[in-house]
């Protein structure tokens, strides 16, 4: 089962005991301190990059299982999260998975969400299902 987590912005994927980073960070990440080497290319050039992990990682909590594997994994969490102008994650589209579907409105003050989402639903959507959802989701309101 594969895990999906943030760092500096971005997603961080494990998978099969690789790990990718997915979308552009947000803020500046001293790689060394999180435990990957420099990534080989920018993550800003790309939709996700393999890291190379210097030992264990820890994701960061909430984070989300998932049952797609693989490069194919990084693939499908681009399509899903990121916002195609600036390749970066939406925030609106990660707290709709981690909030379950729960409206921003409508979670409690001071609410946090479980340690663990079970988001094998998310790479089980077909493509256009989710289209109409992330339409939805980042139109201005």
């Amino acid at each position: 089962m594969a895990r999906v987590g943030r760092l500096a912005g971005a997603l961080l994927a494990e998978t099969e005991g690789a790990y990718f980073l997915v979308g552009n960070t947000k803020q500046p990440c001293d790689w060394r301190a999180a435990g990957f080497e420099p990534p080989a290319v920018d993550p800003s050039a790309a939709p996700f990059v393999k890291m190379a992990p210097l030992h264990a990682i820890e994701l960061s909590s909430p984070h989300l299982t998932m049952s797609v594997e693989g490069e194919p994994l990084a693939r499908t969490l681009a399509q899903r999260f990121l916002v195609e102008r600036n390749g970066s994650v939406s925030e609106r589209l990660w707290r709709l998975v981690i909030q379950k579907g729960v409206p921003d409105d409508d979670v409690p003050e001071g609410a946090d969400a479980p340690p663990t989402v079970d988001a094998r639903w998310l790479g089980e959507m077909p493509a256009p299902l989710w289209k109409l959802v992330r339409d939805t989701v980042l139109r201005c309101v």
